[in-house]
């Protein structure tokens, strides 16, 4: 029954609000009705461009990342390489499997 008391004086107050913003408000129901509309619109612009800012950043940080990836694959590629001269140029030069610098080029 208390939950009837409160949603009533709920309606009450909202009739109440809706009619004293109809009396005192400061344009025609015209006037704002497009002054919604232009709101709505400055909105729809705003979000359009905020989107495109934020897609645009978010393009950029996928190219960066693009760019790191691709710059520590050649250094990976670039290491690898390095590895497999010195191991080359090891057995080469004759190591004997039971040295301990052949040991540690093998573990390579």
């Amino acid at each position: 029954m208390e939950d009837d008391k409160k949603f009533s004086y709920f309606f009450l107050g909202l009739g109440i609000g809706v009619a004293v913003g109809i009396l005192f408000a400061p344009k025609s129901g015209e006037e704002t009705r497009e002054l919604l509309k232009e709101k709505a619109e400055e909105g729809k612009d705003y979000l359009k461009r905020r989107s495109e800012e934020l897609k645009e950043t978010a393009t950029g940080a996928l190219d960066k990342g693009r760019q790191a990836v691709a710059r520590q694959k050649e250094q990976l590629t670039a290491a690898v390489e390095a590895g497999r001269t010195a191991y080359r140029e090891k057995m080469e030069a004759g190591v004997q499997p039971n040295d301990p610098a052949g040991e540690i080029i093998e573990g390579v």
